[in-house]
C-alpha cells in the first residue's frame, strides 16, 4: 500500500457506495488508524483488533492500520448473531474493538466476555471520546490522517497478520491464524498470474471474514488498482448486482459458484455486454459444469479460472477453464500454485501416483500458522511430512480426497473425507450423489446430508431446487439416481426447496440442512 501511494497517489484504491479513497488518502488514513490504535488504544505487537463492522472503505484502513502497528486484525461477520460475535471477540482476546454504533449497542450485554478489551472505536460516530461504555471509546473523528507512519514495530513476516474464524466441527468457531508471509505468498502469485494492473477494478463481493476478500483487497492495493465493494443493499439481489457489475466497469471478479448461479438464474444477464470484465475466478465449492457452461457465454471477453484451497492455505491449486466447455467435462482443481507443493498421500502414507487416490496435503509458506488456542487441532492438521524424515517439514492435511491425474501434477477433486458416511455397511460419498442429481437438467441445485441413525448408521436425504414450474416427484428422482448409483446410495427422501440455505460466505449451509431434514420421520 505504501508503494502504491508513492507510485499512484491519485489513483482510486477503494470505493464503497458512499466513499472513495485514493491510494495516498488510504495510506495516510491507515497511518492515522495505526497511531490511534497504538497511542490511545495501547495496542502492541501481536495484540488483536476485533473488526465487527459493516464492510466499507474504512474497513480497509482499519485492516492496514492494525498491521502497521504490529497488531492482528480479526474480522467478524456483521450479520452474525451477537452471541456468536461475542464468542469470537472474546476467544480472540481482542484489545481494541472497531465497530458501529448499532452493533456496539447489541453487544452491551456481552461486555463481560471481552475481558482483555481496552478501547473501542466507533466507525460511524464523528465525536471524539465517547463515554457510554466501560472502556475508553472513540469516534472516527479521533482518526487523524498523517503522512508519517507510526513507530515501526519489530514485526517480521512470519508474525500473524489476521485471523479468520471458520465453522468448527464441534459447532464452535475456530480461528485460523494467517501470517504476513502466508498472505504475501498468495497475493504475489495472484498479481503475477492474473496480471493485475493499475487500471483494473476488482469487485469486492466476499465479506471480510471470508478468505476470498484477501485477493480483492490486497491484489488491488499491491498494484495501484481499485477494489470496488459491492453495496450491501444490492448484493442479495441478482438483477441489481448484474447491473452493478456493468455500471462499475468491473474487470476482475472473484466469487463462489453459488453467486454466479444466482446471477445466471435471476440476474437477466442478457441485458448487458460485460465488455470490461476480463478475468473471472471462482472458488469455495464445486461449480456444476452444466451451470458453468451456461453462464460463461454471458461474459464473452472473460477468461475463467477454477481456484481451490481451504482457509488454512487460501488458494493452493488452480486451473484455467477450457473454452468451449463441453457438458461432460470433469473440471479438475488443477496443479499447485507457485511456491506451494501439493500432493496426495495414500492411507499408508505413500505419495499417490497417477490414477491413485489420496488425501490432498499442502506444504510451503502459504500454509497457516495454526488454529488459535487449539494446539491439539493444530497438531492434528499440521503434521510432519512423512516424505521428509530428516528435518522439520510440516504439511497441512486438507481432508479432501483427490485423484492424481495422468500428468502427475494435477488433481481431480472427489469428496470431503468428512462427507463420506457409512450407511447399511457401505461407504458413500455424499458429493457423488450430488453430482448425479446435478446431472438432471431439471434440477438447479441439490445437496445431500446424512442423518445419524442407530439402525442403519446414516440415512441419506437430499434437498433439491427444481428449475421452473415443472415439478419432479420422489419416484422420478429416485429413478434418476438409480441409473448411476447403487441402491444403498439413493437418498431415502427428497425435500423440495425454493433455494438452499447458505452461510454468510455464500456456501451451502449443510449444518442447517441437516437440522431441517433431520426433522422428518425415518423412512424404510
Amino acid at each position: 500500500p505504501a508503494q502504491s501511494a508513492r507510485l499512484f497517489p491519485n489513483g482510486l484504491a477503494v470505493q464503497d457506495a458512499t466513499t472513495t479513497f485514493t491510494h495516498r488518502e488510504l495510506h495516510e488514513l491507515s497511518n492515522g488508524v495505526a497511531v490511534l490504535l497504538a497511542s490511545r488504544g495501547g495496542l502492541t505487537r501481536g495484540e488483536r483488533v476485533g473488526m465487527w463492522m459493516p464492510k466499507q472503505a474504512r474497513s480497509v484502513a482499519v485492516m492496514l492500520g492494525a498491521s502497521k502497528c504490529g497488531g492482528i486484525y480479526v474480522p467478524v461477520d456483521p450479520q452474525a448473531p451477537v452471541e456468536r460475535a461475542a464468542f469470537i471477540l472474546g476467544n480472540a482476546d481482542i484489545s481494541v474493538l472497531v465497530t458501529s454504533r448499532r452493533l456496539l449497542a447489541s453487544l452491551s450485554q456481552h461486555m463481560e466476555t471481552l475481558a482483555s478489551l481496552r478501547a473501542i472505536v466507533v466507525v460511524d460516530e464523528k465525536d471524539g471520546e465517547l463515554a457510554q461504555t466501560p472502556v475508553p471509546t472513540f469516534g472516527w473523528g479521533a482518526v487523524v490522517p498523517t503522512a508519517e507512519p507510526p513507530t515501526v514495530s519489530n514485526a517480521v513476516d512470519s508474525d500473524p497478520a489476521y485471523m479468520l474464524y471458520t465453522s468448527g466441527s464441534t459447532g464452535t468457531p475456530k480461528g485460523v491464524v494467517i501470517s504476513h508471509l502466508n498472505a504475501l505468498t498468495f497475493i504475489e502469485w495472484t498479481i503475477a498470474t492474473f496480471r493485475i494492473q493499475p487500471e483494473d477494478r476488482l469487485s469486492g463481493h466476499a465479506p471480510l471474514h471470508f478468505d476470498l476478500s484477501v485477493f480483492d483487497i490486497y491484489a488491488a492495493l499491491g498494484t495501484g488498482a481499485c477494489v470496488v465493494m459491492v453495496p450491501d443493499r444490492i448484493a442479495p439481489f441478482p438483477a441489481e448486482f448484474a447491473k452493478w457489475i456493468e455500471e462499475q466497469k468491473i474487470t476482475v471478479s472473484y466469487m463462489v459458484p453459488s453467486a454466479f448461479i444466482r446471477l445466471l438464474k435471476h440476474g437477466e444477464l442478457e441485458r448487458f455486454s460485460y465488455g470490461s470484465l476480463r478475468t473471472i475466478l471462482f472458488a469455495g465449492e464445486v461449480f456444476p459444469v452444466k451451470h458453468l457452461k451456461e453462464v460463461m457465454p454471458h461474459f464473452p471477453n472473460a477468461s475463467w479460472f477454477n481456484l481451490y484451497g481451504p482457509t488454512e492455505t487460501n488458494v493452493c491449486t488452480w486451473t484455467p477453464v477450457p473454452k468451449p466447455l463441453v457438458q461432460d467435462t470433469e473440471l479438475s482443481i488443477g496443479r499447485s500454485c507457485e511456491n506451494f507443493d501439493c500432493f496426495a498421500l495414500t492411507g499408508d502414507g505413500r505419495k499417490a501416483r497417477p490414477g491413485e487416490e489420496g488425501e490432498l496435503v499442502v506444504r510451503g509458506p502459504g500454509v497457516m500458522l495454526g488454529y488459535w488456542k487449539l494446539p491439539e487441532r493444530t497438531a492434528k492438521n499440521l503434521t510432519p511430512n512423512p516424505l521428509h524424515k530428516d528435518f522439520t517439514d510440516l504439511i497441512y492435511k486438507t481432508g479432501d480426497l483427490v485423484r492424481v491425474l495422468d500428468d502427475g501434477g494435477s488433481f481431480q477433486y472427489i469428496a470431503r473425507l468428512d462427507h463420506m458416511v457409512k450407511t447399511r455397511g457401505y461407504r458413500v460419498e455424499l458429493e457423488e450423489i450430488e453430482h448425479v442429481l446435478h446431472a438432471n437438467t431439471r434440477i438447479r441445485n441439490a445437496a445431500v446430508v446424512a442423518i445419524p441413525d442407530d439402525e442403519v448408521g446414516a440415512r441419506l436425504r437430499a434437498a433439491v431446487v427444481v428449475e421452473g414450474s415443472n415439478g419432479l416427484s420422489q419416484q422420478e428422482l429416485a429413478s434418476h439416481c438409480a441409473t448411476k448409483l447403487p441402491s444403498y446410495a439413493i437418498p431415502e427422501l427428497f425435500v423440495f426447496m425454493p433455494e438452499l440455505p447458505t452461510t454468510s460466505t455464500g456456501k451451502v449451509d449443510r449444518r442447517s440442512l441437516a437440522e431441517s431434514l433431520g426433522q422428518y420421520s425415518a423412512v424404510g
